[in-house]
C-alpha cells in the first residue's frame, strides 16, 4: 500500500485511534484480513469470518508486525475502531487509488473473467507496474484488498469485478472507479439468482454506467459479437471499443484455427496493423478472451506487434483452470475445476474434444469428470442434460459425473442422446472417481475435471497427479 500515517488513514475511514501510542506510525506494508499473511507494517483488517472473528486475533496480529487493526470495537492492541469495518475498507481503497493517478481497468462479465484479467496484466506489465486481482478475489472485499495492494509506482491497476445481484458492480465500481471498462459476455452464470440473462446484463451494464464521459477518457471495452454486450454502448457516456469476431470489430480477430493439441491460433488486427497471434493456453474460448485483452493493450498505447508477443507467451496465473499438466507416463490431466457454468463447460468439452485429436492419433482417450454446475434456479435440469448431450456429441470417449442430483442429469443427458450404456457413469463422489480413473487410464488419455467450486472437484485432478508414476509432470 501507498504509506499512509495511522492519523491519516482514522480520518479516510471516520474512525477513533484507540491504544495507539504515537499516531505518526505509518502504514506501509500490505492490508490483510488473515493475521497469517501480516507483514511488518502491516493494517490488520479485523473481520466477522464463518469460522472465526477476527478480533479474536488483533493481538496475534500486532505481535506479528502489524501497525494496527482496523476493528469494530477496542481490541486491547493499536487499532482504528469504526462502526463499518467493511465499509471503512472500502473508503480507505476509494482514498488510494484516487491519490495514485494510475489507470484503473475493470472487467466483468459472465465466463471468463480471471482467464482475461490474467492475460491483461501479463500485457500491461510488459509496459508498467501493474497490480491486479488475484484468482477471483472480486467482490466487496477482494477488491478494496487488491486496490490497496499499489503502490507509489503502480501505474495500472486491473480489477476483476463480480456480481451476484443488481447494484453490485455499481457499488464497487463506487469503491475503485475505472477509466476503461471491459464487458466480456452475458451468460447464464448465476442466471438462478438473476432470473434472466436481461437481468444480468442489467447487473454487467452498471460497469459501463460507471465510467467516465469519452472527454474525460472514459473507454468502454464491448464484446462485439455478444448482443446483450453490444447493446451496452447505449449506456454509457464513454467512448466505445468493440472487440470480437464480428467484421465491425476495431479489435478483431480473424482466420482463426486450433493447432494439433488445441490451442487457438489467429490474425489479430487493431487500428495500427496486424500480426499473428498463437495463445499456449488450450481452447478456442480464450479467442475471445485475447481479443479483450489485446483491445485494453492497444487502448493503452501497445503496438498490435507488441500485444501478439505478448498474448502468444502468456500464461495462466490462477489456479485450476484449464491448467494443463502431463504425468510421466503420458496421461495429462486439465484441471479446470476453479469453477463451471454452462458456457465455460461446453467451452472446456470443445478443448478436451480438440486436445483428444492429437490423444487418439496415438492411441489415447478422451474423459470428461465433471460435477454440477451450481445457481442455475429453474434451468439447471436442462443445462445439465444438455452438457451430458455435448459430450456425446463430441465424441468424448467417457463421461464421468460425480456427485448428486445434478450429476445424475449429466450422465442421463449423456446416456439419452448416444445410449452410451457403460461410455458413461454415475459416481457418488470425488474419492470414487478417482479410484475408477486410477483403475482404467492408459498413456496417452487426456482427462478434464470440472465443475462448480462448491463440488471440490480439484481433489480428483490432484489426486491424479500425485499418485502418478514416479518422475516429474511437466506442466504445459
Amino acid at each position: 500500500m501507498i504509506t499512509l500515517s495511522l492519523t491519516e488513514i482514522a480520518e479516510i475511514v471516520g474512525g477513533q485511534p484507540h491504544d495507539i501510542p504515537d499516531p505518526a506510525v505509518t502504514v506501509g506494508g500490505p492490508v490483510v484480513i488473515d493475521s497469517r499473511e501480516v507483514k511488518p507494517g502491516s493494517l490488520f483488517v479485523a473481520l466477522p469470518g464463518e469460522q472465526a472473528d477476527g478480533h479474536d486475533f488483533a493481538q496475534r496480529a500486532v505481535e506479528a508486525g502489524a501497525a494496527a487493526v482496523l476493528a469494530a470495537r477496542p481490541v486491547g492492541v493499536p487499532a482504528i475502531v469504526v462502526d463499518d469495518v467493511e465499509a471503512a475498507l472500502g473508503a480507505l481503497a476509494r482514498a488510494v487509488v484516487q491519490r495514485l493517478g494510475a489507470t484503473l481497468v475493470a472487467l466483468t462479465g459472465s465466463a471468463g473473467k480471471t482467464s482475461t484479467k490474467d492475460l491483461i496484466a501479463q500485457l500491461l506489465e510488459r509496459k508498467a507496474p501493474t497490480v491486479w486481482t488475484l484468482g477471483s478475489f472480486n467482490n466487496e472485499l477482494g477488491l478494496p484488498l487488491t486496490a490497496l495492494r499499489a503502490t507509489e509506482e503502480t501505474q495500472h491497476l486491473v480489477l476483476e469485478m463480480g456480481a451476484r445481484g443488481i447494484g453490485h458492480i455499481r457499488y464497487l465500481a463506487g469503491i475503485t472507479p475505472p477509466r476503461i471498462g471491459l464487458v466480456l459476455n452475458v451468460g447464464t452464470a448465476h442466471i438462478g439468482e438473476f432470473g434472466s440473462r436481461e437481468a444480468i446484463a442489467e447487473a454487467k451494464g452498471e460497469l459501463v454506467e460507471a465510467l467516465p464521459a469519452a472527454a474525460e477518457g472514459g473507454v468502454a471495452v464491448l464484446n462485439a459479437d455478444d448482443h446483450l454486450v453490444r447493446a451496452m454502448a447505449a449506456r454509457t457516456k464513454a467512448r466505445v471499443l468493440l472487440f470480437g469476431e464480428a467484421a465491425d470489430a476495431d479489435v478483431r480477430g480473424e482466420n482463426v484455427r486450433l493447432t494439433e493439441d488445441g490451442r487457438p491460433a489467429f490474425e489479430l488486427h487493431t487500428p495500427t496493423g496486424c500480426s499473428g497471434v498463437t495463445l499456449r493456453l488450450y481452447g478456442e474460448h480464450h479467442v475471445s478472451n485475447a481479443l479483450a485483452a489485446a483491445a485494453v493493450a492497444h487502448e493503452l498505447g501497445m503496438s498490435v506487434t507488441e500485444i501478439a508477443v505478448a498474448l502468444s507467451e502468456a500464461g495462466t496465473l490462477s489456479r485450476w483452470r484449464m491448467e494443463v499438466t502431463e504425468r510421466p507416463d503420458g496421461v495429462t490431466v486439465v484441471n479446470d475445476a476453479y469453477n463451471a457454468n454452462p458456457e465455460s463447460m461446453r467451452a472446456a468439452l470443445r478443448a478436451l474434444a480438440a486436445m483428444g485429436k492429437a490423444s487418439r492419433a496415438g492411441g489415447g482417450r478422451t474423459w470428461a469428470v465433471l460435477g454440477q454446475m451450481a445457481e442455475l434456479g429453474d434451468a439447471s435440469l436442462a443445462e445439465h442434460d444438455a452438457v451430458g448431450r455435448l459430450a456425446v456429441r463430441l465424441n468424448v470417449s467417457k463421461l464421468v459425473a460425480v456427485g448428486g442430483r445434478e450429476a445424475s442429469w449429466l450422465q442421463l443427458g449423456a446416456y439419452n442422446e448416444g445410449s452410451w450404456g457403460e461410455e458413461s457413469v454415475h459416481v457418488s463422489d470425488a474419492q470414487a472417481a478417482v479410484d475408477l480413473l486410477r483403475s482404467e487410464l492408459r498413456p496417452g488419455d487426456v482427462v478434464l475435471v470440472k465443475a462448480s467450486r462448491s463440488v471440490g472437484l480439484e481433489k480428483v485432478a490432484l489426486a491424479l497427479l500425485e499418485n502418478s508414476a514416479e518422475g516429474e509432470v511437466v506442466v504445459r
